[in-house]
């Protein structure tokens, strides 16, 4: 819940409950359009999870928001609906409390207060009119007209209305394509709708445009004619800054990647990185949480990588194998290779050895840095004579503070060169020596 919350605080600078159930996957955007559209009762109904849960989790939003200082702001849900819009319901009992709750914005204080009342009214906004791509042949519900194929049709209280009887027959289609057109006509139309169209292939509903007023469209095609020069110098410019920010997000996330698994090779995190970035892919890398470096979007980045190159997992998939069941055949082979790039690269071993507790000790020596103990070296233990070669690299020689004589060891090398890795060995070493 925490990281759904921030990650929507990030992204916005304000929050909600229903930011928070759909960055925490309890809640799908389909159903939160429909039920804004009135085809969802209420909200609670499209959530996945019982009552306890939605109201555990709601109380430690609450507090998570109380915590971080954030201010609250109410902010009222209206369905589209024709005439006046009604207030939707969130709750199945309609508790005056719960309502509140759900309606209420927790906005970050650095947001200007102009910013803060212009965010008031966009949410508090009633969702568009949505008018539907008849696919097959149909019927309107009041006049019994015929509506055909590729006919426009409004679905209200889930029976479909013709654009006569649904008051919008006077509003001509502006094809999708032409943004600047889109927008003018729509800033010009008193009344416009959104015309959607259901696509099989991808099972969802794409834009197909917008219906307005003729004469708000005459006035926005004499409006793009004006300025159509300056338009295309600034598409050009905002494809270099695009283009900027994507290298930049590449960047960040092949940083972010060797931080973390310092021993994955050049090439493929370079090549991770860019995948998980491409724009409009839909891919952990374009989410906030991916944006924001979260680890754990970085990590199931990196996972997904391995799944394809590293495993059988594709040729699972053409063999007929389910996906859940391929992923979960994979599963071993994806944390070894994830446990291999984990791993130090200057030391190939799992554990910390001796030769590089001692390399820690000799960093600390020539860093002018002292490191005392009550009895020295423990009776038992073993003692370390450090000498570097003219590389810098160290060299130890073990010898052991038992009464015993032993037997010289041969000097080996350390596998530690980094002073970064030598003082986490040594905070390591000192915490086992202060535990035994």
């Amino acid at each position: 819940m925490v990281r759904a919350a921030e990650a929507a605080l990030t992204d916005r600078r304000y929050v909600s409950p229903i930011d928070v159930f759909i960055g925490m996957g309890l809640l799908a955007p389909v159903h939160v359009r429909d039920w804004r559209q009135g085809r969802i009762p209420f909200l609670e109904q499209a959530i996945h999870g019982n009552l306890n849960k939605i109201s555990r989790s709601m109380r430690i939003f609450q507090d998570w928001a109380r915590a971080r200082g954030l201010r609250p702001s109410e902010t009222a849900y209206v369905a589209r609906t024709r005439g006046a819009g009604r207030p939707l319901q969130f709750s199945r009992s309609a508790d005056p409390e719960i309502e509140r709750a759900y309606r209420i914005h927790y906005v970050s204080s650095e947001l200007p207060a102009k910013q803060q009342d212009r965010l008031r009214e966009r949410l508090s906004a009633p969702p568009e009119i949505v008018v539907f791509w008849a696919l097959r042949d149909s019927r309107c519900s009041q006049c019994e007209a015929e509506l055909p194929h590729g006919s426009f049709l409004l679905v209200e209280n889930g029976k479909p209305l013709c654009m006569t009887c649904a008051d919008l027959d006077h509003l001509v289609h502006v094809p999708s394509g032409n943004p600047a057109l889109t927008r003018r006509a729509r800033r010009n139309s008193t009344l416009s709708a959104v015309v959607v169209r259901f696509s099989r292939p991808r099972k969802r509903y794409e834009r197909q445009g917008i219906l307005v007023a003729e004469a708000a469209l005459e006035k926005a095609q004499e409006e793009c004619l004006s300025d159509a020069e300056l338009r295309a110098c600034r598409r050009e410019r905002d494809i270099g800054h695009r283009r900027d920010e994507e290298n930049a997000l590449v960047e960040h996330l092949a940083g972010k990647i060797r931080e973390m698994f310092p021993e994955c090779p050049p090439g493929e995190l370079q090549a991770i990185a860019a995948h998980t970035a491409v724009r409009g892919s839909g891919r952990v890398g374009r989410s906030a949480a991916g944006r924001a470096l979260d680890d754990e979007a970085v990590t199931l980045a990196v996972i997904a990588f391995i799944r394809h190159k590293y495993t059988q997992y594709d040729e699972l998939l053409m063999q007929g194998m389910e996906r859940a069941w391929a992923r979960q055949q994979v599963q071993q082979s994806i944390a070894e290779v994830l446990d291999a790039w984990r791993r130090s690269p200057a030391c190939p071993k799992s554990s910390v050895c001796k030769h590089c507790v001692a390399a820690g000790l000799a960093w600390l020596t020539t860093a002018n840095l002292s490191m005392h103990t009550d009895d020295g070296v423990p009776d038992g233990r073993e003692a370390h004579d450090v000498s570097f070669s003219t590389s810098g690299r160290a060299y130890v020689h073990v010898r052991s503070t038992s009464r015993a004589p032993q037997r010289p060891r041969a000097p080996q090398r350390s596998h530690t060169n980094s002073w970064r890795q030598r003082l986490a060995i040594v905070e390591q070493a000192m915490q086992a020596w202060t535990v035994s």
